[in-house]
């Protein structure tokens, strides 16, 4: 992902940024790049989109359009990058982690049920590795205790619910990215989407420091300068051109992997419906455990994450016992124990190797994952 044979980038970036050099309007508030970025995107996913910054600041975005209240809570998935929970400590409100499906990693809605409160806001569930969560049980718990549900789909460009609709459209908000190592990049940026007009229109002013510009220089609530340039657009709007090819390309490769790996005793394999396949993730036996596998799979060449994350998001010391605010661990008023959520302690800590994925694999290139992921179980088993 670091190199030009793993991105899709060719003459249709190099014209975009041409482009827009030659306009001399760099910035998205005066230029027709970003506009057209959010137009396209909305018409892939059928909803309103808002462009900005970075995939941190749409999810930023989503929660401050949604509102909490000081001290509110917003109930996530401890498996998922800092930019998830980052936004909700930004609008100081309170980080509820909820345990995972054992397998997949993603949000149990059954453990999300259990964890909400009266102070309980909202919902932002992950679709990790691009594998679907379960969004129809989260949207109906939502509903039932009158939430709103965001979506992170930073690592599931195009992704699939089991009712065949895209990834993105059971949440009242949902969150793109565009960070070099998403399936199509700009660098970074993100893309907030939402069906509901007033959730766009606070995003939208969030964005621009709570500016409507159609009204003159007032600002009309709090906001940050989350603004998209006008390069980035341009090179996002080439790369969305790409992306159903790099997702089918993706998918095509990682079925080939899929059906090598058929039958080995205690690998799990990943759900292939649906998946958009942003990693390869494998569960593997507690014993001889994640770690053993990642460094057998290193030894023949093949990169592997041993439990993808170092450690739970509530066990970094940003939540475990470090200052939120000056001295103060305001919006913070409870410690997040070992033991909070096992399932996703254990995935971590045991039993999940997680496996970078790029469109630009050839089929030997699978094949000596398959080879290696083999010969590892042989050694391991």
């Amino acid at each position: 992902m670091l190199e030009p044979r793993g991105r899709t980038i060719g003459a249709e970036e190099r014209a975009a940024v041409l482009r827009v050099l030659d306009s001399a309007v760099l910035c998205g508030t005066f230029g027709t790049e970003t506009r057209a970025l959010e137009a396209e995107v909305g018409a892939l996913y059928g909803r309103e989109v808002v462009a900005c910054s970075s995939g941190t600041a749409a999810l930023h975005l989503a929660v401050a359009a949604v509102g909490p209240e000081p001290g509110d809570e917003v109930i996530t998935t401890p498996i998922s990058d800092f930019g998830t929970v980052a936004p909700i400590l930004a609008q100081n409100a309170v980080p509820v982690f909820a345990d995972v499906d054992p397998a997949t990693g993603n949000l149990d809605p059954a453990a999300v049920e259990a964890a909400i409160t009266p102070r309980t806001r909202a919902i932002i569930a992950v679709h990790l590795f691009g594998a679907p969560a379960d969004t129809a049980a989260l949207r109906a718990v939502a509903d039932r205790h009158g939430l709103a549900l965001v979506e992170d789909c930073a690592q599931a460009w195009l992704g699939t619910a089991p009712d065949g609709g895209p990834l993105g459209r059971h949440g009242d908000v949902a969150c793109l990215s565009l960070q070099q190592y998403k399936h199509i990049t700009a660098g970074d940026g993100g893309l907030a989407m939402t069906a509901d007009p007033e959730l766009a229109r606070r995003m939208r002013l969030f964005m621009d420091k709570g500016w409507d510009r159609a009204l003159g220089r007032v600002h009309l609530a709090f906001g940050l300068n989350y603004r998209m340039t006008e390069l980035a657009a341009a090179v996002a709007r080439a790369q969305v051109g790409k992306v159903a090819g790099v997702v089918a390309r993706r998918r095509e490769r990682a079925a080939r992997l899929l059906a090598a790996l058929a039958g080995l005793p205690g690998l799990g394999l990943p759900d292939p419906r649906g998946h958009a396949w942003w990693m390869f993730p494998l569960t593997v036996p507690d014993r001889p455990g994640n770690r053993a596998w990642a460094g057998g799979l290193a030894a023949e060449g093949i990169p592997a994450l041993a439990g993808y994350l170092e450690r739970p998001l509530y066990a970094n010391p940003a939540l475990a016992g470090a200052p939120v605010y000056g001295g103060s661990r305001f919006p913070l008023d409870r410690g997040y124990p070992a033991g909070l959520c096992p399932n996703a302690e254990r995935l971590i800590e045991r039993t999940l190797v997680a496996l970078p994925w790029n469109e630009g694999y050839t089929d030997g290139d699978v094949d000596d994952i398959a080879h290696a992921v083999r010969r590892v179980h042989a050694d391991v088993s």
